[in-house]
């Protein structure tokens, strides 16, 4: 099959199959007399599993080791945990991140008059700047 066939069979576009293959995450694909790219089943196989990796928020150097784990029947399942976990430990960590953003944010959102007057608390956060109205909290 071409690139748009290995493309639409996988769903991974054309674009990112190309580069996979610059970067040396696959294979460069096989090429006919004209130069065309020619894919088989299990290079369609693993462009999925690139693509569900990724899904799930696996760098590409993560996602490497997994599809080399998953090549190699000869591994051991621990190996694949230990990164899953570390993944999620990972995970874990960006969306407590995340939580504080938008508890801080919440709370300058409230602070906003959101009228016509310019004072902003949000700007203010944004330049490094206590409000009057923010400074006064903290002191409170």
């Amino acid at each position: 099959m071409n690139i748009g066939q290995a493309s639409d069979a996988s769903g991974v576009s054309a674009k990112m199959i190309r580069y996979y293959e610059q970067i040396g995450l696959v294979t460069p694909a096989a090429r006919t007399g004209n130069n065309y790219r020619v894919y088989g089943e299990q290079d369609v196989h693993n462009l999925r599993f690139i693509k569900r990796a990724r899904t799930l928020g696996f760098s590409l150097e993560e996602t490497e080791t997994l599809l080399k784990l998953w090549q190699d029947k000869s591994r051991e399942s621990a190996a694949v945990k230990d990164i899953a976990l570390a993944h999620v430990a990972d995970l874990e960590r960006k969306i407590a991140e995340m939580k504080g953003m938008v508890k801080t944010l919440s709370h300058l959102a409230h602070c906003c008059g959101g009228d016509h007057r310019p004072d902003c608390p949000i700007l203010d956060d944004l330049a490094g700047i206590e409000s009057a109205h923010h400074s006064s909290a903290k002191t409170a």
